[in-house]
Formats: C-alpha cells, sequence, structure tokens
C-alpha cells in the first residue's frame, strides 16, 4: 500500500513539475508558440487560440498536481492535453525529421536554455506523462480529495 501511494506521489509530482516549467517557458515567447504550431495542422486561429489557453492551463494543472491539490481531476484533465501533444509529435515525425528537426517550442525559452528535444524525444517524455497522469487518474484513494499534508495545512 505504501509503495503504490509513492508511486502515486512521485508521478503527480513529475507530471506537476513537468507541466509547470512547459507553461511557465511558452509564456514569454507566445508568439513563436503559435507559430511553431502554424506549421502543423492548426489553422491560424486555433494558434491563437492554442498559444493563449495552452501555458495558463498547463500552468495551473501544474500548481494543482504539485500541491495536491484535486490531484486526480488534474491528471484527467491533463489526458486529453498530453494526447493532443502526442498526437502533434506523431504528426511532426511523419512529415519527417528534416522538415520539423526539433520540438515546436514544446518548454519555450526554456529549451534555448538547457537544449531542444526532438519531437521523438518529445514524445518520448509526452509518452512518459500521458502514464503518469493515467497512473494518478487510477491510483488515487479519492476522484476529489485533497493530498493529507496539504488538507492540514489550509
Amino acid at each position: 500500500m505504501k509503495l503504490k501511494n509513492a508511486i502515486v506521489m512521485v508521478c503527480a509530482i513529475l507530471l506537476g513539475a513537468t507541466l509547470l516549467v512547459a507553461g511557465t517557458g511558452k509564456l514569454p515567447g507566445q508568439a513563436e508558440f503559435a507559430e511553431a504550431m502554424i506549421g502543423s495542422f492548426y489553422t491560424p486561429q486555433m494558434a491563437t487560440f492554442i498559444r493563449r489557453a495552452v501555458p495558463w492551463l498547463e500552468i495551473v494543472l501544474g500548481i494543482a498536481l504539485l500541491l495536491g491539490i484535486f490531484p486526480r481531476f488534474a491528471a484527467l484533465i491533463c489526458l486529453p492535453l498530453v494526447a493532443g501533444f502526442i498526437t502533434n509529435n506523431v504528426w511532426a515525425i511523419s512529415q519527417g525529421i528534416g522538415k520539423f528537426a526539433q520540438c515546436g517550442d514544446c518548454f519555450g525559452v526554456w529549451e534555448r536554455i538547457f537544449g531542444y528535444l526532438t519531437p521523438t524525444g518529445a514524445l518520448v517524455v509526452d509518452v512518459v506523462l500521458f502514464l503518469a497522469a493515467l497512473t494518478v487518474v487510477i491510483f488515487y484513494p479519492n476522484f476529489l480529495k485533497f493530498r493529507t499534508w496539504f488538507s492540514k495545512a489550509v
């Protein structure tokens, strides 16, 4: 029982930290983020909406998962978000590495500092994040429950 709880906690922290870093990295360069998406299968209107919504959604979900605020619910919302990232990376890979040599701003300004991911590398990260979210959704004990340490602090 303790091992299962530890695994769920690690998955929630991994997912939350990754989303928080990705969201904060995309905020400063939202125009670049939209330009990268227009090169894929998104229309300009979809790209504009996504560039405005996705970074904030990632930040909110990341904070919720890290603080333990309804982690199962937050992870459930992460599933379609990460599935969209997976779809985008599969599409980029199918177009050829020559056309999309690096991920289209997956981590925003953080990529300039720490290095860029290829679409294949981003796909691996996204699959791990999807599995982490699925683990939290399936194994977290209660759908609308705070983590014990957080609920005692409030």
